[in-house]
């Protein structure tokens, strides 16, 4: 008998556990190309600048909305040298959200690396759309 309490308690915790938590099932259905243009530094809003500027040390993702446009960006944290480069593999719709596909690239071998700490990262730019963004 205690045993079969012990059992429902348990339960009844795990379930109270997970009960508040959701999971999201980004579906990719048919994919749609979406047509994007990569955003120079210079090029950047300020504001833009500024939060990459606070979370460049670190991998981050992260999206930017400035009137009818939507800035897609992706930033590969600290890395010990420069001479990297990022890959985008796709950009697409799929069937609940806005899939971004992307690569870090190291220097190329033989190539003389710059030896100082460099902070890859790309910005793209897509018209606004109010659906989710997903990055791979």
């Amino acid at each position: 008998m205690k045993k079969l309490f012990y059992i429902i308690c348990m339960g009844l915790a795990i379930w109270g556990m997970f009960g508040g938590c959701e999971v999201t099932d980004i579906k990719e259905g048919d994919k749609k190309p979406v047509e994007y243009t990569v955003v120079l530094e210079k090029e950047l809003p300020e504001e833009i600048l500024n939060l990459i500027e606070q979370k460049k040390e670190h991998d981050f993702q992260m999206t930017y909305q400035d009137g009818e446009d939507l800035y897609l960006i992706r930033g590969y944290g600290k890395q010990d040298k420069g001479g990297y480069s990022i890959q985008v593999e796709e950009v697409y719709m799929g069937a609940s959200a806005i899939v971004v596909k992307t690569n870090l690239i190291g220097p190329p071998r033989g190539e003389e690396a710059v030896l100082e700490p460099s902070y890859p990262y790309i910005v793209l730019k897509i018209p606004y759309q109010d659906i989710p963004v997903q990055f791979r």
